[in-house]
C-alpha cells in the first residue's frame, strides 16, 4: 500500500489511558490527512495493532494493566507487527527508561508536554520510512508470488512450497533454532525452486526420464533463485538456502559439491523436507507413499551419506509424533 495515494490515508493508532491527549493528538494532526485510531490501554491498543494494522504507533508509557513498554514489545515479536514504527511519548526522562523503551522496540521517543512541530515532524519522517518498508514488501510478494506460480504449473506439486515451508519451520523448532533462522526455514520453502521459472516447461514438466542435457538444465535452477531474490536485500538471509538445498551431505549434489557442515543448516534442513514430501505426494510414475515407508527410504539414503543423520532422526521423531498435524 502506498501510505500517501489518494486512495487511503496513512494510520495511526494512539495508545493512551488520558482521552484528552489522545484528542490533543488529534488536533495537532488535523489538516494533515491522517486516519486516526484510539485505544484506551494496553490491551485494547494491542487487538487494534492486530485490527487496523496501523502505519503508525503513538503509544503512552504509564497505563494500567499492560505498560507501554510490554505493548512495544508484544508488536515488535509479532511477525504481523514488527515492521510498524512506534513513538513513545513519555513523561519518563532517565537513561534507563530510554533504554528499557529502546529494548522493547520502540523507534522514536517524544517527551511531554508535547512541542507539536516537533510531533508532527517525527510522524511525517517515520511514515516515510514505513512507506519504503511498504514497497520493499511489496516486492517481497510480487517474489513469493513467481515462487508459487512455477509450483502452479505442475499439478502434481500443488501445495508442495507451502507444505515444505510450514514442516520446515516446524522441524527448525524441533532442532532448537532461534526465531530468525525460523524465518529464513519459512521463507526459504517457499522460495527454495523459484529459480525453476526461468526452465522452460518441456523440461520441467517431461513425463519421461530427463536426458543428460536436460539436467543439467534444471541444476541451473538453484543459481537462478537466488538471482532472482538477490536485489532485495530483506531475502539476502534466505539467498544460501535457495542456492544449496540441492547439496547432498556427502557431497554428491549441486551447484558446488558442498559436503557436510559446509552446507548451511537451513539448506540441509529444506533438502530433507523437500525429499520427503516428495516421496508422500503422488506423482505422475507413482502413488504417494506412506510416511513410514517414505522415512525408510530417506534412512537409506542417509546411509548412502546423502542427508544429515541429525536432521533425518528428528524428522522422524516429528513424524511419529505429529503425523496427525502435518500438513498434507
Amino acid at each position: 500500500m502506498n501510505i500517501h495515494s489518494s486512495e487511503s490515508h496513512a494510520k495511526i493508532l494512539v495508545i493512551d489511558d488520558a482521552p484528552e491527549n489522545i484528542e490533543l493528538i488529534k488536533q495537532i494532526l488535523a489538516d494533515m490527512k491522517y486516519d486516526i485510531y484510539s485505544a484506551f490501554n494496553g490491551e485494547e491498543g494491542l487487538e487494534k495493532i492486530h485490527r487496523v494494522s496501523p502505519d503508525l504507533i503513538l503509544l503512552d508509557v504509564v497505563m494500567p494493566g499492560i505498560s507501554g513498554f510490554e505493548v512495544a514489545k508484544r508488536a515488535k515479536e509479532n511477525i504481523e507487527s514488527r515492521l510498524i514504527p512506534i513513538i513513545m511519548i513519555t513523561a519518563l526522562e532517565s537513561r534507563e527508561d530510554r533504554i528499557k523503551g529502546l529494548e522493547a522496540g520502540v523507534d522514536d521517543f517524544i517527551n511531554k508536554p508535547v512541542n507539536i512541530f516537533e510531533l508532527r515532524a517525527r510522524i511525517s519522517n517515520l511514515l516515510k520510512l514505513r512507506e519504503y518498508v511498504n514497497e520493499l514488501e511489496h516486492a517481497e510478494q510480487v517474489i513469493f508470488s513467481l515462487a508459487r506460480a512455477v509450483e502452479a504449473k505442475d499439478k502434481y506439486t500443488e501445495g508442495h512450497c507451502e507444505r515444505l515451508s510450514t514442516i520446515a519451520e516446524r522441524l527448525g523448532g524441533r532442532l532448537g533454532l532461534g526465531q530468525e533462522d525460523l524465518i529464513i526455514l519459512k521463507r526459504g520453502g517457499i522460495l527454495h525452486d523459484i529459480g525453476k521459472i526461468a526452465i522452460h516447461e518441456s523440461i520441467l514438466l517431461k513425463n519421461g526420464p530427463l536426458t543428460k542435457q536436460e539436467m543439467e538444465v534444471i541444476k541451473t535452477h538453484p543459481e537462478m533463485g537466488e538471482n532472482i531474490c538477490a536485489p532485495l536485500k530483506t531475502l539476502r538471509p534466505v539467498l544460501p538456502t535457495i542456492r544449496y538445498h540441492q547439496e547432498r551431505f556427502n557431497g554428491s549434489g549441486y551447484p558446488e559439491g558442498l559436503v557436510g557442515e559446509q552446507i548451511p543448516i537451513h539448506a540441509r534442513i529444506i533438502g530433507v523436507v523437500d525429499c520427503y514430501d516428495a516421496l508422500t505426494t503422488k506423482r505422475p510414475y507413482r502413488d504417494a507413499l506412506d510416511p513410514e515407508e517414505a522415512l525408510r527410504i530417506i534412512h537409506q539414503e542417509t546411509e548412502e551419506g546423502l542427508w544429515d543423520p541429525e536432521i533425518v532422526e528428528e524428522l522422524t521423531r516429528m513424524v511419529h509424533e505429529e503425523k496427525e498435524s502435518l500438513p498434507v
